[in-house]
């Protein structure tokens, strides 16, 4: 294989400089990632890097422009989907891309994938309503599911191709269980841009809707409205408890990295708690102590024990084989 100019000897200062690109975009956005990335080797802490910098730009696509008509976005999220396209063919432009090709190269990361993340996000480009869980389920795999399954690939795993696919279920799992938890703590953040991630089949069971979501701040102090954010987060929390069996089979030097994603965002969980549930007014926030005594926690433990062959659920995301994750946890 011949190399492209910027992977040679004499461009080692670009690809330095690309890699510390997507390093701080990582810093700057998500502190969690950010901070877990440490329990990583500096070749698989790069992946990852990689990884979210080119997940952020698409996102970024579309939360930094609202308000633009969505043929306008479109527009954008095309060219950038073209510029993807170009950087797994081997012919990259700019520090992401070039990192991206860096990474799909290294690890093998399916083009497929990629274009899951692509095809969620461009879910968002005009405001969307979710009728029911299964719905919002779908999304969440899109820009969520996908990200863990990319992630699997650069943090490695203890066994051959079987193993992985296993991983890999477990991961999309953590990853949906991470964006409805972001969607949980967001609600009111998103209410403000006229959007309402929570479905209509949740809400009507509650005796609420979208629309006092959207336009009644003083929802967050209905019995109803507690009730409702109560069993979320416990659903929530089950899709992070069906994930959990996943961490063991990384490979061990990225198993730290995974269980300090997983457990530092369910710690959201808890802080909305603390908060009386109100994702209205205020964003939950884990402190920085809390923070800090969980990454020693995790830094002290050791390796995870696999899980056996049988233990599970381990849920089928995907449009083709969508079990009804809503029924596993809580019905």
């Amino acid at each position: 294989m011949v190399l492209p100019g910027f992977l040679r000897e004499d461009d080692a200062a670009l690809a330095k400089s690309d890699a510390q690109h997507c390093e701080s975009i990582t810093r700057a956005h998500a502190r969690t990632f950010a901070l877990a990335s440490g329990f990583l080797p500096p070749r698989k802490r790069r992946g990852a890097f990689a990884v979210y910098a080119f997940c952020r730009l698409a996102d970024d696509i579309v939360d930094r422009n609202r308000g633009k008509d969505p043929q306008h976005l479109q527009a954008e999220l095309d060219a950038y989907r073209a510029g993807v396209a170009e950087a797994i063919n081997g012919n990259p432009d700019g520090p992401v891309f070039r990192e991206l090709w860096r990474c799909v190269s290294e690890y093998g990361v399916p083009a497929d994938v990629l274009e899951e993340l692509l095809n969620g996000v461009a879910r968002d480009v005009q405001p969307q309503r979710y009728a029911t869980w299964a719905e919002l389920s779908l999304y969440c795999e899109g820009v969520a599911a996908s990200v863990g399954a990319m992630c699997t690939y650069i943090f490695g795993v203890s066994g051959d191709e079987s193993v992985r696919e296993r991983a890999i279920k477990y991961a999309r799992t953590l990853g949906v269980a991470m964006q409805v938890t972001n969607i949980l703590r967001d609600v009111g953040e998103d209410a403000r841009i006229d959007r309402c991630y929570l479905p209509d089949d949740v809400l009507a069971a509650f005796g609420l809707s979208a629309e006092r979501v959207l336009h009644d701040p003083t929802i967050k102090d209905d019995p109803k409205w507690v009730a409702m954010m109560r069993h979320e987060v416990a659903r929530a929390r089950a899709l992070y408890r069906a994930a959990s069996p996943g961490i063991a089979l990384l490979e061990p030097d990225a198993q730290r990295c995974a269980r300090a994603c997983a457990d530092g965002y369910e710690a959201i969980l808890g802080a909305i708690e603390a908060n009386g549930y109100d994702s209205i007014t205020t964003r939950a926030r884990v402190g920085n102590w809390a923070r800090a005594g969980l990454l020693w926690t995790i830094w002290r433990s050791g390796a995870e024990v696999p899980p056996a062959e049988a233990e599970g659920p381990v849920i089928e995301w995907g449009a083709r084989q969508l079990s009804r994750p809503e029924e596993m946890v809580l019905g």
